[in-house]
């Protein structure tokens, strides 16, 4: 599902417009991406939390020349599912 599908089910359900939707669900982005930013951390109730995490400095190869190369630490956003979001997800058939 793309974000014009989501603004699109969004004004669908509700009394807004696609531009309303739109602007609400950019307006959501942007304060989570924020919040991850300048907290680390964000905690969605039965859906889920994103945090940033530092990953460790690795060892990689490059497949062309055989290279070993050291891949600096870097910050990542993860997710993990909330309680109510993994039980749907367990319900799921596997495709």
């Amino acid at each position: 599902m793309t974000k014009r599908e989501i603004v699109k089910s969004i004004a669908e359900r509700t009394a807004l417009t696609q531009s309303q939707a739109s602007d609400v669900v950019q307006l959501l982005l942007e304060a989570i991406v924020e919040t991850v930013v300048e907290e680390r951390r964000v905690e969605l109730r039965n859906f889920g939390v994103f945090e940033l995490k530092s990953r460790r400095p690795r060892k990689a190869r490059n497949p062309r020349t055989g290279e070993v190369l050291i891949v600096p630490e870097r910050l990542a956003v993860v997710f993990r599912p909330g309680r109510a979001f993994e039980e749907q997800l367990a319900a799921l058939e596997p495709r």
